[in-house]
């Protein structure tokens, strides 16, 4: 295996305890099955690239690629600090809920906007999975945030999960390593300058850059 889990354990552990998003990135980056849960497929997982930008409309912290059979789906994933505060004394969205938020909308737009940047980008997409991680488990358990959770994720296209999901491999690694191999083949992520190289060497990508 490539990843030793306690040192990773003890690496998130720590972002977690000083709520550093930029610790928890650098900790993401180089140990892909921690996204092991987001991963609609757990075989036959593409690659995992990180910090996609696009001049100033666009900033994204992960993005890869489900090579279904119908369609490409590329997720686009916004971290926010592990221990972000969610909701104000009133109940309310905080301010930096409604930031990622409006971040993650901002790419939705810009795409709809630029249809050559996507293509420019992405080589071809079907349709994209937007996923916002913030927040610890333990926040969004409150009921009033379990509510307003639900009904956001009826009523928009951004999934919202919280921080704790990439802290639940690591028992995977642990006790059956075995599930993690399809992440072993890119055990860390790789750079945007290399999105462009990936997909237009992958003969799946081929066929779809001609329909979408």
């Amino acid at each position: 295996m490539n990843w030793n889990a306690d040192s990773v354990e003890r690496e998130l552990n720590e972002a977690f305890t000083i709520n550093s998003e930029l610790k928890l990135l650098e900790v993401l980056k180089r140990n892909s099955f921690l996204f092991y849960e987001l991963y609609s497929r757990k075989y036959g997982v593409q690659p995992l690239f990180h910090e996609l930008s696009s001049g100033a409309k666009l900033r994204c912290d992960f993005a890869w690629l489900n090579d279904n059979s119908d369609s490409p789906e590329w997720v686009l994933l916004e971290i926010e600090k592990p221990r972000m505060r969610l909701f104000n004394t009133s109940g309310k969205p905080s301010a930096e809920l409604n930031a990622a938020l409006e971040q993650v909308r901002e790419w939705d737009r810009y795409f709809h906007e630029y249809p050559a940047e996507k293509k420019r980008i992405f080589g071809a997409v079907g349709r994209f999975r937007y996923v916002l991680v913030a927040g610890s488990s333990d926040d969004w358990k409150i009921e009033a945030a379990m509510k307003w959770r639900s009904h956001q994720n009826s009523i928009s296209n951004i999934e919202i999960r919280s921080s704790d999901l990439f802290l639940r491999p690591i028992t995977i690694l642990r006790e059956h390593p075995d599930e993690l191999w399809n992440f072993e083949e890119n055990p860390v992520s790789f750079g945007y300058s290399k999105l462009e190289n990936y997909w237009k060497e992958y003969v799946y990508m081929d066929r779809m850059r001609k329909m979408f």
